[in-house]
């Protein structure tokens, strides 16, 4: 079996990039590749990996939803109560990863986090379908819970005791945002000599643009 995953390989060619191409602000930058990611329809195209660690250094990840991007940063949104939570308070620092394997392209954004407002966090709940409210009350996530059944019948019980009513936004759910310092653009190359295009933010607010050895 080693010898079979050992063997899995493949040749990217598909683009490339220059520090002359890539544009001076990272944010830019971000926004020129997600735009080619999204004409590209690339499923779930907001797929990120959330990468988090306790305060003694234990790592966790998991993949998340970007909802939005701007020059302050990258939001997502969960449960405050969550594990992923929980790590955020004790060391509240993050990097954040995409793959987009339709382009061989892939992002790592390492950055400082913060909670986004309460106005910003009722937006975003208010857009979602009701289901999904519903099931922000419903689950304990991250907790242990005894069973499948005993998750349906709590939501199947708010399903009926919300019914005709305005659903509001729990206190222990709402949005982060992921503030950046360093953003890496990787674009797969032949004979895994990749690009690899590094942005470190400066404290005059621009980036540094280096290239970094694949």
């Amino acid at each position: 079996m080693s010898n079979i995953i050992a063997g899995i390989r493949r040749d990217y060619s598909h683009k490339k990039l220059s520090e002359k191409e890539a544009d001076p602000n990272a944010i830019k930058q971000f926004q020129t590749w997600w735009n080619e990611a999204v004409n590209s329809k690339i499923d779930e195209v907001n797929a990120m990996t959330l990468a988090t660690a306790s305060i003694d250094g234990l790592p966790s990840a998991r993949i998340v939803l970007l909802k939005e991007f701007n020059e302050k940063g990258f939001v997502f949104f969960t449960n405050y109560e969550s594990y992923k939570a929980q790590q955020l308070a004790e060391n509240p620092k993050a990097c954040l990863v995409f793959f987009w394997k339709e382009l061989e392209r892939q992002i790592r954004i390492t950055g400082l986090i913060d909670k986004v407002s309460g106005v910003q966090s009722d937006e975003y709940f208010h857009s979602r379908p009701e289901s999904s409210r519903i099931g922000a009350w419903a689950s304990p996530q991250s907790r242990v819970i005894e069973s499948r059944e005993w998750l349906d019948e709590k939501f199947n019980e708010l399903v009926n005791k919300m019914e005709g009513t305005e659903i509001a936004r729990p206190s222990y759910w709402g949005g982060y945002i992921v503030k950046p310092v360093v953003i890496e653009f990787w674009q797969g190359r032949p004979s895994r000599l990749h690009d690899r295009i590094q942005y470190t933010l400066e404290e005059n607010g621009g980036w540094k643009i280096e290239r970094l050895a694949p």
